[in-house]
């Protein structure tokens, strides 16, 4: 299925959602944000497009490759990226039905509330990108970066 064109109105809507969740962050955390959360959804085509992002932003093919395993690989990413990314697993997975006091006052320490706020937007965003990505089958590969 072509979801932009079976569902143009929504496709739009979409579009315009994920311009407001990234205003304000930081693109390189945004990219490993979006991977973190294709990865544990397995929606290859947003994984091929935002690790191509990811390097066309410049980010390092290290941090790309031990993303899956960030919690063992934690010196090289900041303090305040392990938050998102123990945030980005809470809200994607919700195993228990919510997110973990712990991981979202972790979250909470390092970024204001209204950069909190756009980072959960963007997750919940990605999510919703993920479920599109994975149901209607879309093929990775054929992404270009425009960076």
């Amino acid at each position: 299925m072509q979801f932009a064109k079976a569902a143009p109105e929504v496709y739009k809507a979409m579009v315009a959602l994920d311009a407001a969740a990234r205003k304000g962050v930081d693109p390189t955390l945004a990219e490993l944000v979006k991977v973190r959360a294709s990865q544990l959804n397995h929606c290859a085509f947003c994984i091929d497009m935002h690790t191509k992002d990811a390097r066309a932003a410049g980010e390092s093919e290290e941090r790309l490759y031990l993303l899956n395993a960030w919690e063992e690989a934690g010196h090289l990413y900041s303090e305040k990226e392990q938050a998102a990314l123990a945030l980005t697993e809470a809200v994607t997975v919700l195993t228990d039905g919510f997110v973990p006091d712990e991981v979202y006052e972790q979250a909470a320490k390092h970024f204001e509330e209204r950069e909190l706020a756009q980072l959960i937007a963007l997750i919940f965003t990605i999510n919703a990108w993920n479920r599109i990505g994975v149901t209607t089958r879309m093929t990775p590969g054929a992404y270009k970066p425009t960076v």
